[in-house]
């Protein structure tokens, strides 16, 4: 029997307590399988790939970025170890290292490209609350003045510095995230490493792959180091490499050794990782992430006491807080990450040293089944529930405990002792007309429902709990409830020890509301309208719909098809209830003529409106007339050559040779829309005509030249019967020949012309004829 008891107490526990969440340090992630620890959160385009975190792909104009969500103290300062793997590609943009203000509402990542995620960038401002960024720049735009970012390497300006490794201090939006200090790689001098010391950022170039062997060339780890200034505010910054780029000739130099980083920090910070592609590419990758207190001889472990006076009820769930009462923290803005529990004190003693065995609460640690009982971690800090076995009414048990702050410093272990007292039996809670035993009840709103505890004791001690909370004044077998909740009723022994009764729910069920827009047009004459279409989550499983005004009303599916215009009043109410809501009021219009789109056009002026009236041309100005009806409001034409217009009657030139499809659309006040569809023809590009003789002693018809439309340029070229040239003209507003030669009129003859041109639309004509001179 002691068996079931715990097991079914065991099963009730995993029930109610959440995955535990770590909250402190030291912080490891692998990144090596599918998933990661529920405060590494990654996004854009990072993703886990084949044991790393991949921030960006080898492509172009790629962003990622991660961070962990677990605020740390910055009095003590960090230090974190990482490796990353820069492939693939040609060269851009590079990662960065980043450390942000923990108080900052929402996590937004900095302005991409050269920024790599940390500054701002042009229009992009930087990482919001942004304390401090340590790029490892590849292309070089990190650490200079380009695409708008404060400061860079001396003389540098917007040029580019690549295979540089770059710190940059706080800022916010568009300020700040300025220039601190700079090493490059592949450079000696003031800013470089000795020659036999340069790597570049980058292990490879196209095709090649992620280097993760340290003997192997292209092997990169980088260890940062924040100390507490002793000598001022801030931290001195100490960056050491591991790297190789010869096989076997793994090396480890220092970049950055005690950088003076003169910024006072937040109280707690964050800390994460973004990278960038540009034109340029590279896969960049991070993985073994290790993240510790930089000035651990500095911490103390929790000093634990030995606790022997607390007291439970057996067979009801008991909640503890271990507090700074039991456990003395001894380091700055320390807090309880971990509680576990053990046996014995051997077990305590076997518990491995490795940094990130340190950093995880162990599960098996968390849930400890004993026979008297069983005690459960919660995410509180030092919070814990213990279920004891009826069996044990009057025994103790003894367990041994640790506390983890959130620097990962664990006290050494201390025993717990709980007294196990006898609980009463529990009420049976149900609806009082009738006494029925109910786990729902649903009300209308204003409407009461009276609940009754039935009792085979007398209890010396009565209270009501509304969702866990007791309800004052509520001391009684009976209570009325007026509010939504879930509602027990609990009795207590002349001990203290209490049990709860089986829960009641109260709901007063609220109908949904909808915003609709008024009215509800149906453009189509006689045809109904989906009422439901217009009621976002329409769910008849859940609720009734009643449709009233009008002369009609309609229910439920009927709303599908509402066939008259009118004002109607919408009410709704849960499927449990007879209670409708507040109307809500709806107009509908239905449509009672189907409104019509129509229109001409022609040549502007001319009543030509195709090949039958003698032609359009490119250049002509055609002029649409609206025919539709007088109830538009909104007229768009598309000209089909890509051109629009939103005048009722508006002109258009083509310009080239085509077929036009012209569609109007017209819309009157209520939204509705109507279109029609008309073909114009412009089948010419240009007209020439010449006379077939001229009269040069006369008032008129004294010149010979051709008429003409759509030409843009010409030559006119006028020869005698022997075929040779007598006049020539090439400007388009020519007056033509008057018949002379050389200041003499000629007689009356025959005479040849040939005329070449171009269209509007580039076509070249070439015409050639005879004329006749009369005198």
């Amino acid at each position: 029997m002691r068996t079931k008891i715990a097991f079914f107490t065991l099963l009730l526990l995993v029930a109610k307590i959440n995955v535990f969440a770590q909250s402190g340090f030291p912080y490891c992630e692998t990144f090596d399988s599918k998933t990661t620890q529920p405060t590494t959160i990654f996004g854009a385009d990072a993703q886990l790939v084949d044991g790393a975190l991949r921030l960006t792909n080898n492509q172009v104009d790629q962003r990622g970025y991660v961070y962990i969500d677990i605020p740390f103290s910055s009095a003590y300062g960090i230090k974190t170890s990482f490796e990353f793997f820069s492939y693939g590609g040609d060269g851009a943009d590079g990662l960065a290292f980043f450390l942000f203000d923990a108080n900052v509402p929402g996590f937004s990542i900095g302005g991409f490209g050269g920024s790599l995620g940390y500054s701002k960038r042009l229009q992009e401002p930087g990482l919001a609350g942004a304390y401090m960024g340590v790029g490892f720049d590849e292309f070089g735009n990190f650490g200079n003045t380009a695409e708008g970012k404060t400061g860079g390497f001396p003389g540098a300006g917007t040029s580019y510095v690549p295979n540089s490794i770059v710190i940059r201090g706080p800022g916010n939006g568009f300020s700040g995230y300025e220039f601190i200090k700079g090493k490059r790689t592949m450079e000696s001098g003031l800013d470089g490493l000795a020659a036999d010391q340069f790597f570049p950022i980058s292990s490879g170039g196209i095709g090649t792959s992620r280097v993760t062997d340290l003997n192997q060339p292209g092997y990169r780890k980088a260890n940062i180091t924040l100390t507490p200034n002793p000598s001022g505010v801030g931290y001195l910054i100490t960056l050491v490499m591991d790297y190789t780029v010869e096989q076997n000739k793994h090396r480890t130099i220092t970049i950055f050794q005690d950088v003076p980083f003169p910024y006072q920090a937040p109280q707690n910070l964050k800390l994460g990782f973004s990278a960038s592609t540009g034109g340029f590419t590279n896969f960049h990758e991070i993985r073994n992430l290790i993240v510790e207190v930089a000035n651990d001889e500095d911490l103390l472990n929790p000093e634990g006491s030995d606790i022997s006076n607390w007291e439970s009820c057996a067979a009801t769930e008991n909640s503890f807080y271990i507090t700074e009462e039991e456990v003395e923290l001894l380091n700055d803005n320390a807090s309880i990450s971990c509680l576990q529990f053990f046996r014995t004190l051997e077990e305590i003693e076997g518990i491995s040293e490795d940094i990130c065995e340190q950093a995880k609460c162990n599960e098996e640690n968390r849930l400890l089944v004993m026979p008297e009982g069983i005690f459960q971690a919660t995410d509180e800090p030092g919070g814990f529930l213990f279920t004891p076995n009826l069996e044990y009414v009057g025994e103790e048990v003894s367990i041994y405990y640790t506390v983890t702050d959130n620097y990962g410093k664990r006290s050494q272990g201390n025993s717990l002792t709980i007294k196990i007292l006898d609980s009463p039996p529990p009420m049976e809670l149900v609806q009082a007309e009738g006494e029925e035993r109910v786990e729902d009840i649903f009300l209308c709103g204003g409407e009461t429902v009276l609940l009754k505890g039935i009792n085979d004791i007398d209890y010396s001690q009565i209270e009501w709990r509304k969702d866990g909370v007791k309800i004052p004044g509520a001391e009684g077998l009976e209570y009325t409830v007026k509010e939504s909740g879930i509602y027990t009723i609990v009795g207590f022994n002349e001990r203290g020890c209490s049990i709860s009764s089986n829960e009641i729910e109260v709901t007063y069920p609220e109908a949904p509301s909808y915003d609709i827009q008024n009215p509800i047009v149906g453009c189509t004459p006689r045809e109904p309208i989906d009422l439901t279409s217009y009621l976002e989550g329409f769910d008849l499983s859940s609720y009734d719909y009643l449709l009233t005004g009008s002369g009609v009303s309609l229910i439920n599916e009927q709303l599908k098809e509402v066939a008259v215009s009118g004002n109607f009043d919408l009410t709704v109410k849960p499927k449990s209830l007879e209670c409708y809501s507040n109307p809500i009021q709806i107009e509908i219009i239905i449509l009672k003529e189907e409104l019509l789109s129509d229109f001409e056009f022609e040549v502007q002026g001319s009543g030509i409106t195709g090949d039958m009236d003698g032609g359009i041309f490119p250049d002509d100005v055609i002029q649409f007339n609206n025919l539709s009806d007088d109830s538009s409001v909104s007229w768009n034409w598309d000209f089909g050559d890509g051109s629009t217009s939103n005048l009722e009657n508006p002109t258009h030139i083509y310009g080239a040779k085509g077929e036009y499809d012209i569609v109007l659309t017209v819309e009157n006040e209520l939204g509705c829309l109507a279109t029609s569809t008309k073909r114009l023809s412009i089948t010419r590009s240009y007209r020439v005509m010449f006379p077939s003789g001229f009269t040069p002693n006369e008032t008129e018809n004294i010149t010979f030249v051709p008429k003409f439309k759509g030409i843009v340029s010409m030559e006119l070229l006028i020869f005698n019967t022997w075929g040779e040239l007598i006049f020539q003209a090439d400007a388009i507003d020519t007056e033509g020949w008057d018949g002379k030669l050389d200041g003499e009129l000629l007689d009356a003859g025959i005479f040849i012309y040939r005329f070449n041109g171009v269209a509007i639309d580039g076509e070249k004509v070439t015409k050639a004829g005879k004329f006749r001179l009369i005198r």
